[in-house]
């Protein structure tokens, strides 16, 4: 099998097809979990607001793969609690009916407590047979501003619930693929690797680094490119109409008051245009977001002032007491969802909000161009990778005339494996370790928070040779960015900054830094003096075009 596309959904896929015995080819024409999966919400939940259009399955199912996630991934996945402010009591059950029923009134602000005691409800019923956390409660007015003084004065109760929230986003996803290739010795990802197009059973591929032409011939490809599965099935020379996607941009802002008033929670409010917006805690800063709009060509999303203008806005109008501006903007970042085509948001079409978050696959058979069949991952979510790479794989070894042999459901991922049940454990575990490396426990437990149970491997390799500090990150270690480039498939620096590691995004990045940490991955991959600038400077407009990060274009030093 060839599957196109290293984001969630193909990962997932990938690491399911490899548990199964069946010789994978993933690759991506740029670095695994870019676009959209990069481009998350940090959220692991069952999608509270699906309810109100009736998608019971699809909250059904994600809220499953959600307590699944919380036990596979315990290193990466967290109970978040969850405070949605409340205007009034009655409103919005005229325009929730609407939308149940496919009515339109696609927009609403202000869904009263009735309308979200109701959803909350059927959020604790989907999981009362394996409940990991608590019910939802409500909050009085009285109890929640005296809670969180700076919140707008105006709500009558505050509701908590729980879902999740995910650190390493990116990383999970790379595990996935690292799993996938220690199961099955003929599972293969290839990042910066483009699908160029087919003949006959023959599709071409192309080494975007070294130019290399490479030519397979599976039994099958498998289209998971996200919002690009229109631009990959036209590589493949079929014009299809499958994907209407909406980008969502976040950002990510060093404000300690505003961090603080969250309390651990995430909120979850409504912005006036009837949209919904979330502020929560991540990695030691706010992440919030995000927006909704629909895009045509995914290579030309970017961040725009009036997104920014928008979120700053929406976060004052729920906090009004906490100071938000531009100037705490740490980083910035877009993607778009790969949602299934529904005719535009144009009079006949549906608005945004409306189109199902749900996931399909869509078989073009072979023809006598293509000769082999092309499976396309449309829709989806970070929640349901599992339970769409299930369905896609099941239908494969149907082709395949085999049958399943592992399931997934209670398969740990990467860093998760073994990982210890509770503080005791860990410290044990810990101790362990120590005693095998000899490095400092306190520089354990922080591989343990980065890696999970894969942090063995890392102190391994730290305690065979001289290792110091780097001089720009105290945080991080010259033999642990070492590692990092040698074993997870980091072949640009912005790779490294962006999704191995969140220093970027987390306003940690000087020049000073990145020319120490494009020095590591120069040495690594055997870079000229040329290819190393050449990598650096490409690395600093795109921190600036796409993530509104601005560094130096070259230190003092270089």
């Amino acid at each position: 099998m060839l599957v196109v596309g290293g984001g969630i959904n193909g990962a997932g896929l990938f690491r399911d097809l490899a548990l199964q015995g069946v010789d994978a080819l993933l690759v991506d024409k740029s670095d695994f979990c870019t676009g959209a999966s990069a481009a998350s919400s940090r959220m692991i939940h069952g999608g509270l607001r699906y309810l109100e259009f009736g998608e019971f399955r699809l909250v059904r199912e994600s809220l499953k793969d959600r307590n699944l996630l919380l036990q596979n991934a315990p290193h990466y996945v967290f109970p978040l609690p969850t405070t949605i402010p409340i205007l009034s009591r009655f409103s919005g059950i005229g325009g929730s009916v609407r939308r149940f029923l496919h009515l339109g009134g696609s927009r609403a602000s202000n869904r009263g407590t009735l309308i979200v005691k109701a959803g909350l409800t059927f959020y604790d019923v989907f999981t009362r047979k394996d409940r990991l956390m608590p019910r939802h409660k409500f909050t009085s007015r009285a109890e929640s501003l005296a809670r969180r003084p700076a919140l707008r004065q105006d709500v009558v109760q505050t509701a908590t619930y729980h879902d999740a929230w995910i650190s390493y986003p990116e990383r999970l996803c790379l595990e996935l693929l690292l799993d996938g290739q220690s199961a099955c010795s003929d599972a293969t990802a290839l990042n910066y690797v483009a699908l160029e197009g087919a003949s006959g059973d023959t599709v071409s591929l192309r080494d975007k680094l070294s130019g290399d032409a490479i030519e397979v011939r599976p039994k099958a490809v498998v289209n998971a490119t996200g919002a690009w599965i229109d631009f990959t099935n036209r590589s493949l020379g079929y014009e299809t109409q499958m994907i209407g996607g909406t980008k969502g941009a976040h950002l990510v802002l060093d404000n300690r008051a505003l961090y603080d008033a969250l309390q651990g929670e995430m909120i979850y409010y409504e912005t006036p245009d009837g949209r919904v917006a979330i502020a929560m805690q991540w990695l030691g800063r706010v992440l919030i977001g995000s927006t909704d709009i629909r895009v045509d060509n995914p290579d030309d999303v970017r961040v725009t002032d009036e997104e920014i203008y928008y979120i700053l806005e929406s976060i004052r109008g729920v906090l009004p007491g906490i100071d938000v501006n531009r100037s705490q903007i740490l980083s910035y970042f877009t993607g778009v969802r790969p949602m299934k085509s529904s005719g535009g948001s144009a009079p006949g079409g549906k608005d945004t909000v409306q189109v199902s978050r749900d996931h399909q696959c869509s078989v073009i058979e072979p023809t006598e161009a293509v000769a082999v069949p092309v499976c396309s991952m449309i829709g989806g979510k970070w929640t349901t990778f599992r339970a769409f790479a299930e369905q896609v794989t099941d239908q494969l070894l149907e082709r395949l005339g085999q049958t399943r042999r592992v399931e997934t459901r209670r398969a740990a991922i990467g860093g998760g494996k073994d990982y210890p049940e509770d503080e005791p454990a860990k410290q044990r575990w810990l101790a362990s370790l120590q005693e095998r490396t000899q490095l400092p426990q306190d520089r354990l437990a922080t591989l343990l928070t980065r890696y999970g149970t894969r942090a063995e491997a890392v102190a391994e390799f730290l305690a065979e040779g001289p290792d110091a500090p780097l001089c720009h990150h105290d945080g991080y270690s010259r033999r642990e960015i070492e590692f990092i480039v040698r074993h997870e498939g980091v072949m640009r620096p912005g790779d490294l900054v962006l999704r191995r590691t969140a220093i970027a995004l987390l306003g940690e990045l000087t020049g000073e830094l990145l020319d120490e940490l494009v020095a590591i991955v120069a040495e690594v991959r055997g870079w000229s003096q040329e290819q190393a600038q050449s990598e650096r400077s490409r690395t600093v407009e795109i921190l600036a075009d796409r993530f509104g990060v601005r560094i130096a274009a070259r230190s003092e030093e270089g």
